[in-house]
């Protein structure tokens, strides 16, 4: 081969070189692409959106009297309301066991009660949860107390974290799972029988 046909040929080789991208080299200070580029990370599950809040339920503000709950609530409620302006609870006709209930007392909305899972609590507690699920989502909750009725249960009080004068209470039976709640002013909202 002459000199200039090597010359051309060494050219070629370069060229070709150039115009080829190169293969990555994995090293020991270089990731492998699949975690340069993560998965993304599988989706948290969220609460469904829940109409309680620490003031009410839905349009139903806590303090309003019976008469504005049900027109704020805006469908039919049924319940047996006190002679005596004492205690009964009114819940939305047709709904599901477990479902919300407001207890009407001296003729204000001054509390609301749920025994489902399906709803979630104001900050995210629900029915199922156990003490310290719901010590982590409740920072500003008070100790634990024993429940006054169920041997080895127990009441979590929780102040409302938006500062509102709303009172959550969760209740836990012997197997450390919550099995109800309920939102509502003081004294009303510490009442373990409800209108009992």
């Amino acid at each position: 081969m002459t000199r200039t046909a090597l010359s051309v040929a060494v050219v070629i080789v370069l060229l070709a070189a150039c115009n080829r991208t190169p293969e990555p080299v994995a090293t020991p200070q270089t990731a492998p692409a699949a975690e340069a580029n993560p998965a993304p990370a599988p989706a948290v599950e969220t609460a469904a959106k829940s109409d309680a809040d620490w003031q009410g339920y839905g349009p139903a503000q806590l303090g309003v009297d019976a008469e504005q709950l049900a027109t704020a609530w805006g469908a039919e409620l049924q319940g047996d309301a006190a002679a005596d302006g004492g205690c009964y609870y009114l819940q939305p006709v047709g709904q599901g066991q477990g479902g919300v209930a407001f207890m009407i007392e001296a003729g204000h909305f001054v509390r609301y009660d749920l025994r489902t899972a399906d709803i979630a609590a104001p900050g995210g507690g629900r029915v199922g949860q156990d003490l310290a699920q719901l010590q982590a989502l409740y920072p500003q909750a008070e100790a634990p107390q024993p429940h006054k009725y169920e041997e080895g249960g127990k009441t979590l009080r929780v102040p409302a974290a938006d500062g509102s004068q709303g009172m959550l209470v969760f209740e836990l039976g012997a197997d450390g799972k919550t099995k109800a709640w309920r939102v509502g002013l003081p004294p009303q909202v510490d009442y373990v029988e409800g209108c009992g």
